[in-house]
């Protein structure tokens, strides 16, 4: 009888080990790397080699083996494109005009029509000098509308109170004169008609920059802060956007149609973003992409502040604890040691 029981106890802690052990181990994100000293000179870009550096970087992270292949891996014919940029930094800040192009001119190999593209952020202020031609580069150059630019049946709710103010779609115009302060403010926010209805993929450009009031203006926050009305309740300088941004980024309108992202580093600005800074700024001559948004902005974030660090200015990660929230919720990997950074060379 005791050899029968010892027999059943080993078999069962057999079993058990045997299950563990035969558990596939987690996978780690991978963020891919190019750097390319000649890539920047003086503000200035090297089309021709931003747009290698670009196309390095998508058949890398989709391991095709040819550009159209890798932008076809990633959408599908029917699949209405837009390209989410940041135009917030003006001349000098905004997701460079060559990084666009190169993505688009692989979406078109890939049979996309280039007039079907959508190129958009909030605001596409200083984009005409930092190089985009409305009519001339093909593809559409969209603004969010204040707001008629918002969705009145794409809405987030959250418990915190936000101040609304004209190109808000509640925002109620001459009317507050006659409301108190509560009464002209709101805890909704309304995704944008771009984002809600015309677009099904999206592929997510930000740039490499610090955030002064959301820590990083990364792949989360290039998706979230300019594509909400009601927006300023998440950016308030605090602890605010610790878990907001990766709630609204988990969203479906945003979650399940960026495919890619790709973090324009050629020039990184360590402190004053996402406006322009230029005394913050280095040439780094870098650019950056992941299928994980979390990963990639994590990587950035690490970076920036050691670029703050030498600078003598404060840590910021603080005020990007959404980072690692976002890794709770399943949109991505934020430890360390669950990232794979691979330089893939000149």
């Amino acid at each position: 009888m005791k050899r029968s029981v010892a027999l059943i106890l080993f078999c069962a802690v057999t079993c058990s080990v045997l299950a563990q052990t035969s558990q596939p181990a987690p996978t780690n994100s991978i963020v891919y790397a190019v750097h390319n000293p000649a890539s920047i000179k003086d503000y200035k870009t090297n089309p021709r080699v931003v747009h290698e550096m670009v196309n390095r970087l998508v058949l890398a992270a989709t391991g095709q083996s040819d550009v159209t292949k890798a932008w076809a891996s990633l959408v599908s014919p029917n699949d209405r494109i837009g390209i989410k940029i940041s135009a917030a930094g003006g001349e000098l800040f905004t997701t460079h005009h060559d990084v666009v192009n190169a993505i688009v001119d692989g979406l078109v190999a890939a049979g996309h029509p280039r007039s079907t593209i959508i190129v958009w952020d909030r605001s596409l202020g200083g984009i005409k000098e930092a190089g985009y031609r409305a009519g001339t580069d093909g593809y559409q150059l969209q603004a969010i509308t204040p707001h008629d630019g918002y969705d009145t049946k794409a809405v987030l709710t959250a418990p915190l109170l936000g101040q609304l103010i004209w190109g808000d779609l509640d925002y109620l115009g001459d009317a507050r004169k006659m409301l108190s302060d509560t009464e002209n403010a709101s805890n909704v926010s309304h995704f944008s008609k771009i984002l809600s209805g015309e677009v099904s993929k999206i592929i997510n450009a930000p740039v490499m920059s610090i955030s002064e009031t959301n820590g990083i203006a990364g792949c989360i926050y290039n998706m979230t802060i300019p594509n909400i009305d009601n927006w300023r309740r998440f950016a308030q300088g605090s602890r605010f956007g610790e878990n907001s941004l990766a709630e609204i980024y988990a969203n479906p309108l945003i979650a399940k149609k960026v495919v890619f992202n790709l973090m324009d580093g050629l020039i990184a600005q360590y402190a004053g973003g996402p406006q322009s800074q230029p005394n913050y700024a280095t040439h780094h001559a870098t650019l950056y992409a992941s299928r994980d948004p979390v990963a990639l902005d994590a990587i950035a974030l690490k970076r920036l502040e050691e670029w703050r660090a030498r600078a003598s200015l404060p840590k910021i990660g603080r005020l990007a604890d959404y980072i690692d929230f976002a890794s709770q919720l399943g949109l991505g990997k934020s430890a360390p040691n669950r990232i794979e950074v691979r330089n893939i060379g000149n």
